[in-house]
């Protein structure tokens, strides 16, 4: 088949743009041979850590799938001026790392509620459910009744350590909720979020369960709406309606909250000037609540009202390791999972970036030897990195090889979503949008409301005591048990009871394969390559 000029000319440009955008030092090969002797010599001098873990440390990027992970790693390189690929992230460092299957019980693509059931509670269950098994049903509050299912923030808490959740959405989200109740959906926030024949049956909202179930130390997030009696002024936004509360109870959750700790040092606080003068080595109690939803988007965040993810974290910390038994802390990055929803990559990628900040500041705060700190996602998203874009072109950009209707393309696209548009029977010029704004919306191929979830397996990291126990392909569920076992606490009291008998084997790539496989990564990326010339010069 005759190659167009065309064609040739303008994959000739491309790889010579690529080749003189590539830094100097990379293309001596010693640059290579150097950095990987070091990495290698760091992982063969690595230990394994089999203490006991006194801490559990979680920080769950809601959303956060390999993509979204690598697009992160990329766009907070390029914050700083770095072309962003060989950028490390917080999270890289990890040095145990694995992937989780996110499947429920009954759909091939699962949920926050489902999976966060799974990595919380050790059990994995239905679509839209919160912390019940799998013979729940979505909506139907008889068929919670007896099977409910503690989390590891219940085991934690049984065990005498301190806990916590911080999340940037509702703390009665999906998420953060699965850490302390129980319910048939997800969506039952308070009672007005509730049918009645629930209320008949028995069933209570989230809102009240993040009270009576478990004596929860540091509660911070957003949701005050969802605690407060129906038509309360919102503290902050006392204009707008819908700020206002919610219940038709007439209870006053937050109230309660705090005649409930009362003897203790207790604090509720619902913005920035209040939050700061709490003083984290007095206070037993943290409740702050400083939206009436969610928070807000942290580029679009005033600082002035609302701490970073990084500082309610680094908070929660400083209130929760003074208890001598350890403690259990959640941390939610929440929104990279709606910004993904709404098609806009450029607030997911910052929420992700903000997160890995909050990892960092968690490690400085806590010592390796003694706590075992998880990242992971609890599903993935439809958002892609395709295209061919030049070493250190922005994550947020274009592609500079266009498509074949003579239009480009951004490199962060959408499987489905809102981004899909039709104009005149063709999808929309972009050569004079730019798409590295906060407020774009990347094209999809399918036109949804909302972005759906994607099911390809999401990545866990790992780092302190017990951290090789998360490596493989392992169920979701095999999380909470995992971390259970390393800290003590739960059923599984083995690790703390001494030898656990002999060495479990368990089934994997062995590290021959691994390594034939990275032997060949240069013959398979050349044949890669000729694979795509020819798919160019080929027609469809």
């Amino acid at each position: 088949m005759e190659l167009k000029k065309g064609t040739i000319l303008t994959l000739f440009l491309l790889l010579d743009f690529g080749l003189t955008n590539a830094k100097v030092e990379e293309e001596n090969p010693e640059f290579w041979r150097s950095q990987a002797r070091r990495t290698l010599q760091s992982a063969l001098d690595r230990k394994l850590n089999t203490n006991v873990a006194k801490n559990i440390l979680v920080f769950l990027g809601d959303g956060m799938g390999i993509t979204t992970y690598t697009a992160a790693r990329i766009l907070k390189g390029q914050l700083q001026n770095q072309t962003g690929e060989e950028t490390v992230m917080t999270m890289d460092t990890f040095p145990s790392v694995g992937l989780a299957k996110t499947y429920s019980v009954d759909f091939q693509i699962a949920d926050s509620a489902a999976t966060a059931t799974a990595y919380l509670c050790g059990v994995k269950t239905n679509l839209n459910t919160i912390g019940v098994s799998a013979a729940a049903r979505n909506g139907i509050c008889k068929s919670q009744k007896g099977n409910e299912v503690t989390s590891i923030l219940k085991w934690a808490k049984d065990a005498g350590k301190s806990v916590g959740i911080v999340t940037t959405t509702r703390v009665q989200h999906a998420t953060p909720a699965t850490s302390y109740a129980h319910t048939a959906s997800r969506r039952w926030y308070s009672d007005a979020d509730m049918p009645e024949a629930a209320k008949r049956d028995g069933c209570t909202d989230i809102s009240s369960q993040l009270l009576n179930n478990t004596d929860i130390d540091v509660i911070i997030g957003g949701g005050r709406k969802y605690m407060t009696p129906r038509g309360t002024k919102d503290p902050e936004y006392p204009r707008d309606y819908s700020s206002r509360g919610k219940r038709k109870d007439g209870r006053d959750l937050i109230k309660e909250w705090q005649n409930m700790k009362i003897g203790k040092v207790a604090h509720y606080v619902w913005n920035r000037t209040d939050f700061d003068a709490v003083d984290p080595e007095t206070t037993d109690y943290l409740m702050a609540l400083f939206e009436p939803g969610d928070l807000r988007y942290e580029a679009e965040r005033d600082p002035n009202m609302d701490p970073s993810v990084a500082e309610t974290a680094e908070k929660a910390i400083r209130i929760l390791r003074k208890n001598p038994k350890g403690f259990f802390l959640l941390v939610e990055g929440g929104r990279i999972d709606q910004a993904h929803h709404a098609g806009r990559a450029f607030m997911a990628l910052h929420e992700t970036v903000a997160l890995d900040y909050a990892i960092a500041k968690g490690l400085e705060l806590t010592r390796e030897e003694e706590t075992l700190t998880i990242v992971m996602a609890d599903h993935s998203h439809s958002v892609t990195f395709n295209g061919y874009p030049f070493r250190g072109q922005s994550i947020l950009g274009k592609s500079p090889l266009w498509a074949s209707d003579f239009l480009p393309y951004t490199t962060l696209m959408y499987g489905n979503g809102p981004g899909h548009v039709v104009i005149n029977g063709s999808r929309p010029d972009i050569r004079r949008v730019d798409t590295k704004t906060k407020d774009y919306i990347q094209l999809s191929a399918v036109p949804t409301e909302s972005a759906t979830h994607s099911g390809e397996d999401v990545t866990v990291l790992a780092r302190g005591p017990m951290s090789h126990l998360f490596q493989g392909v392992q169920e979701q569920n095999y999380i909470a048990h995992a971390m259970a076992y390393a800290a003590c606490v739960g059923a599984d009291l083995r690790h703390c009871q001494g030898p656990t008998g002999p060495e479990v084997v368990y089934s994997t790539f062995s590290s021959h394969e691994n390594g034939a496989g990275v032997a060949h990564s240069t013959a398979a990326l050349l044949s890669s390559l000729l694979g795509l010339l020819l798919a160019l010069w080929l027609p469809v």
